[in-house]
């Protein structure tokens, strides 16, 4: 049995797409047969207080030698002293699911850092996980991470029932993902705004607590529009409440800024609901052309434009409703075997 540690930042329950990567990777790699030690190295990165820092170093150098170490981007990115007193004596993987500087919000200053610190951090990998082939070329090209030292390995997929939606009435939109600056929630209500005169309700699931200021200008925008009985804020949701939710929704709508590959969206196909979004990282290669609808990242008017498109066209939303019911996505258990093959090869 191959024995390998998976160190994380924070809570593995945490519900955000990386962590909810770890915990499914982590646990198709234990049905293979791997002994797997899931290390907590404590919450607060990418923004690690001195005292945090130097408790996940220590934590980290008290791993047995030539153990594999897993260690999760958002901590790993922060982390290069301790990245460099570990590349000698274990094999250091990284697992990076978007790069720490392309956050949204960063100032000129904490964006040099992040990526001063990650590139330094990542000179010291034995090898890097990325979650797509466009996060695979960012650091190929910018972070200087040689090719040979990189495998893609993308999300898996759980495909879901799906169903027909019934035409007319009220159109039910949903998004999913963490109230942050870098999903776009502002440049979403601001489109919405521009088609207060069309059918639509939507619920805005997900963590209304890790950007306390977002989601406090986010309530402030809708209640001034006037939209606070049609934009609901509907917070963290169970996986049951949230299949629940899909079931009944007409088009799923997310315009990030930057996703290094999109489970939101993958999660809405397989649900057999179109989507719409930003031109944003890796969607344009997540997201089949026949199942939804990208704009331009930033631009309110071109997402306005879009969903009253799919709002005041029924045929159109089943054409892509099609679309996203024939899509095709890698399953869990095929990626974990890949992911297993990347450790293997390694060792």
């Amino acid at each position: 049995m191959s024995e390998l540690v998976v160190a994380v930042p924070g809570d593995l329950a945490t519900p955000t797409g990386g962590f909810g990567y770890d915990r499914r990777i982590i646990a198709e790699l234990a049905a293979l047969g791997w002994k797997i030690q899931v290390l907590d190295l404590g919450s607060g990165f990418p923004r690690p207080t001195a005292a945090l820092r130097a408790a996940a170093s220590a934590r980290l150098a008290e791993l047995p030698r030539q153990c594999p170490i897993i260690v999760d981007g958002l901590a790993f990115g922060v982390l290069p002293e301790a990245a460099a007193r570990l590349r000698e004596s274990h094999r250091l993987v990284a697992l990076v699911h978007h790069p720490l500087a392309l956050e949204t919000g960063l100032s000129a200053d904490e964006c040099a850092h992040l990526r001063a610190s990650e590139q330094a951090a990542l000179r010291c990998a034995r090898h890097v996980v990325v979650t797509s082939a466009v996060t695979m070329r960012i650091l190929a090209e910018d972070f200087h991470v040689p090719i040979d030292r990189l495998s893609v390995v993308e999300p898996g997929t759980d495909k879901a029932a799906t169903q027909l939606r019934a035409r007319g009435g009220v159109v039910a939109l949903l998004s999913v993902g963490s109230v942050v600056p870098r999903k776009g929630y502002d440049v979403l209500v601001a489109a919405l705004a521009k088609i207060e005169h069309l059918p639509w309700r939507i619920a805005i699931v997900g963590d209304c607590t890790r950007s306390a200021v977002t989601a406090q200008q986010l309530r402030a925008e809708i209640a001034r529009l006037g939209l606070a009985e049609r934009i609901i804020l509907r917070g963290v949701m169970t996986a049951d409440e949230l299949a629940s939710l899909y079931a009944c929704s007409d088009l799923f709508v997310l315009p990030s800024r930057f996703e290094g590959y999109g489970m939101a969206f993958t999660e809405a196909i397989a649900h057999g609901v179109p989507v719409v979004g930003a031109k944003a990282g890796a969607l344009a290669q997540t997201v089949p052309g026949n199942a939804g609808v990208l704009v331009p990242v930033d631009d309110a008017d071109a997402l306005a434009h879009a969903l009253q498109c799919l709002i005041e066209k029924p045929q159109e939303r089943e054409r892509l409703a099609a679309g996203a019911r024939a899509a095709i996505f890698p399953s869990w258990r095929e990626q974990g075997a890949r992911f297993a093959r990347v450790l293997e090869a390694l060792a």
